[in-house]
């Protein structure tokens, strides 16, 4: 079967299910690619070819057995490997080995996937850049912090990646680099293994080339019978809300061209309705990050103490700055967390997802950051699954629809992704 037939996690595994190919050729597909094109986009920490040729025998040998049998996935490299490095993108776990898998990485191998390598993070999956750049176009970044699985995705080195959200950290840089990104509801995946920020907020979440793709990939990962490894496209007309902007985020005219053109191709068979946060949340974005910031600093701050001179600049400032919040103000901010919890999921029960930009521009030019997460702050803070579509070009460069919907609502969510998306196609890069 050609490489260009192998572009997605449902074609490959058709293919080798049939004995159409084996996890062997597709590897080779794969990394074929990677040599022509990785020295330009940095998307792997750690990659070795031998490897994946070993862990792809192992699959021919197991009969490509498995949801995902055959498969190399991309894993995010704050999430612990047994069998190869988990270097947090900081030299201070520099060749750390784990003793034992994460959590989702036991769960990907017990589907018949193999780990294809480690994709570059950001440090600690914080704000200050990696060297990934962006396979649309390489003088500007991928966004943050899951660079490498993002970037990887696109530039088809493998059909999936695993990364993890704390802010903006899937939806974002999936966004960028013109793929689906999709956030569970939080604790859908566990996050044993995975090198921790804010135990409150970190979600495990899944890149792909498809919305099918990426909640099948996400199903293998999560706990039993939490998201469904087939989504329906429903038959009903969606009723949909449009939430243009964030009160603390303003996109920029290029991107709301981009999703307005969006808009109005789905518009005729969906109801669609302007929505705004309300003015009783327009501080969210401040109490997501009294959470994110003292919880990373609770998290950070004794490897801090110890190798401050070894940490970025941004960490350390984080770290800093969480140090000053007092108790009282971080109880109130999960306090109202709570509240913002119970107050969206009935203001928004009456759709089937909230449409929203996935980021207020497209990826910005140079690697000095890795960009505005503020498009997906409310999301983030409150635990909603959540989910971005390629839909459009703006600049030369990918623009994202992303949806949210209310915690547990995985499966209607993707519907209604899966739904958009068969009326919104986006030619992929490559």
């Amino acid at each position: 079967m050609s490489a260009q037939k192998l572009t997605t996690v449902s074609a490959a595994r058709e293919a080798l299910s049939g004995g159409e190919t084996s996890a062997s050729a597709l590897a080779e597909l794969q990394l074929a690619t990677v040599a022509v094109t990785e020295a330009d986009i940095g998307a792997w920490q750690t990659l070795d070819p031998e490897y994946v040729r070993r862990e792809a025998a192992r699959a021919d040998a197991a009969k490509c057995a498995g949801a995902l049998g055959g498969i190399g996935v991309g894993v995010k490299d704050i999430i612990a490997t047994a069998d190869l490095p988990t270097g947090v993108g900081s030299d201070v776990y520099a060749g750390y080995r784990p003793e034992q898998d994460a959590a989702c990485v036991a769960r990907l191998r017990a589907s018949g996937a193999y780990v294809f390598g480690k994709t570059v993070t950001t440090p600690f999956a914080y704000m200050d850049p990696a060297a990934t750049r962006n396979p649309w176009n390489a003088a500007h970044s991928p966004g943050g912090s899951s660079s490498g699985s993002a970037a990887a995705v696109a530039a088809g080195h493998v059909l999936a990646a695993i990364g993890t959200q704390t802010n903006g950290s899937v939806i974002r840089p999936a966004s960028y680099c013109g793929v689906v990104g999709y956030k569970p509801t939080i604790g859908t995946i566990a996050i044993g293994g995975v090198h921790p920020w804010s135990p409150t907020l970190d979600t495990v979440g899944t890149f792909a080339r498809s919305v099918a793709d990426a909640a099948l990939v996400a199903s293998v990962l999560a706990e039993v019978e939490r998201i469904s490894p087939r989504v329906v496209i429903p038959s009903h007309r969606p009723r949909l809300a449009w939430l243009s902007k964030f009160p603390w985020s303003e996109p920029d005219f290029d991107t709301l061209r981009a999703l307005a053109d969006a808009l109005e191709r789905i518009g005729d068979d969906a109801e669609i309705v302007p929505i705004a946060v309300p003015e009783a949340w327009r501080d969210a974005k401040a109490t997501h990050r009294t959470i994110m910031i003292k919880e990373g600093a609770e998290t950070l701050g004794d490897l801090q103490a110890r190798e401050r001179a070894r940490l970025p600049e941004g960490v350390n400032a984080a770290i800093d700055e969480g140090r000053t919040i007092k108790g009282e103000r971080y109880r109130d901010a999960l306090i109202n967390r709570e509240r913002g919890i119970a107050f969206f999921t009935g203001w928004l029960d009456e759709y089937d997802a909230v449409l929203s930009p996935a980021a207020p521009t497209t990826a910005p030019q140079g690697l000095g950051a890795t960009g505005d997460p503020s498009c997906c702050t409310l999301w983030s803070l409150l635990g909603f699954p959540s989910i971005t579509l390629p839909v459009g070009m703006a600049c030369g460069l990918p623009v994202g629809l992303q949806l949210g919907a209310p915690q547990g609502r995985d499966d209607s969510l993707l519907s209604a992704a899966a739904w958009c998306e068969a009326r919104l196609p986006f030619q992929y890069l490559t």
